[in-house]
């Protein structure tokens, strides 16, 4: 199986397009927007096009409305690698959502379900006072973790307060990963930071001008909860100020340029420091070079 990893506009989708044709591959979705309906512009989902081309499982088929996890998520994905290896085609998983890849290859950490009254309290907390509480239960987290790191702070906050017990222990005994169960042969995308914040401005201009349709459907949906992930989509906030008349679309396209160059450095430190030191990583940018060295890994 392969993977194809590393932060937004790396140049993922490309790849895998071209090993999936060259390879009989099916590509599997390890992108946390990408699951969404409701959205395939601004989350930068593979063209109905590319998507006839090789068989795409995993991307557009949650609706905007429906709770999602990484738990599902990986259940899903372990049915589409077999689907894939039931149909004689190589596996291809690519995204940048570590926590999915996480999941799925070293398992979840069975942690039981937290109290409904210790969640609403702890999700109610400002961030700064939840770390501050997350050091005096477990300082270990509240180390890893940054002050303004919201939901992970949170999770882990109401994980020590529901359990009794730190998350670090939690995640420790985790179980179902598919690791030991098949041949990985992963690559990490890391190109160079400004060609990749170059890229992500000229695309972000390009989604500004033919996301406005989608972003519209989506904001007039009066079903979707107030805090579903759907809404904090990267530039989801940003077309929404644009549709209201409250920005200039020049300051829409700032601004979600800027986000979306922030989500790609925390991609870009957590794909260069936590995946295993084994997983190859690359600064090269040419889908056609990328793909010779995943076929040097594959081939026999």
């Amino acid at each position: 199986m392969a993977l194809i990893a590393g932060p937004t506009a790396s140049g993922k989708s490309a790849l895998a397009l071209a090993l999936a044709e060259k390879h009989r591959g099916t590509v599997i979705n390890a992108d946390s927007m990408q699951v969404y309906a409701d959205l395939r512009i601004l989350t930068a989902r593979p063209t109905s096009a590319e998507e006839a081309r090789v068989p795409h499982r995993l991307f557009g088929h949650v609706d905007g409305a429906d709770a999602y996890s990484a738990a599902r998520w990986a259940i899903e994905a372990r049915a589409a690698i077999a689907e894939a290896h039931e149909e004689g085609r190589l596996p291809i998983l690519v995204g940048g959502t570590g926590m999915y890849l996480r999941t799925l290859i070293e398992g979840i950490a069975p942690v039981p379900e937290i109290d409904a009254d210790v969640r609403r309290d702890v999700r109610a907390m400002p961030v700064a006072e939840a770390h501050a509480a997350l050091a005096a239960l477990d300082p270990d987290a509240a180390g890893r973790l940054g002050p303004a790191d919201t939901s992970r702070v949170a999770r882990a906050l109401e994980v020590v307060r529901s359990t009794g017990r730190p998350i670090g222990e939690w995640q420790a005994r985790r179980e179902g990963g598919i690791g030991s169960e098949i041949r990985l042969v992963p690559l990490i995308l890391l190109p160079d930071r400004d060609w990749l914040g170059d890229r992500i401005d000229r695309r972000f201009v390009t989604m500004v001008a033919h996301a406005k349709d989608e972003t519209k459907a989506l904001l007039a949906r009066t079903d979707i909860p107030a805090d579903a992930p759907v809404l904090r989509a990267i530039g989801v906030p940003e077309m929404g100020a644009l549709l209201r008349g409250q920005i200039e679309p020049e300051d829409a396209i700032a601004a979600g340029a800027t986000a979306t160059r922030q989500y790609a450095k925390r991609q870009y430190t957590w794909f260069r420091r936590q995946p295993p030191a084994e997983w190859e990583r690359t600064n090269e940018t040419e889908t056609n070079k990328l793909l010779e060295v995943l076929e040097r890994k594959l081939l026999p």
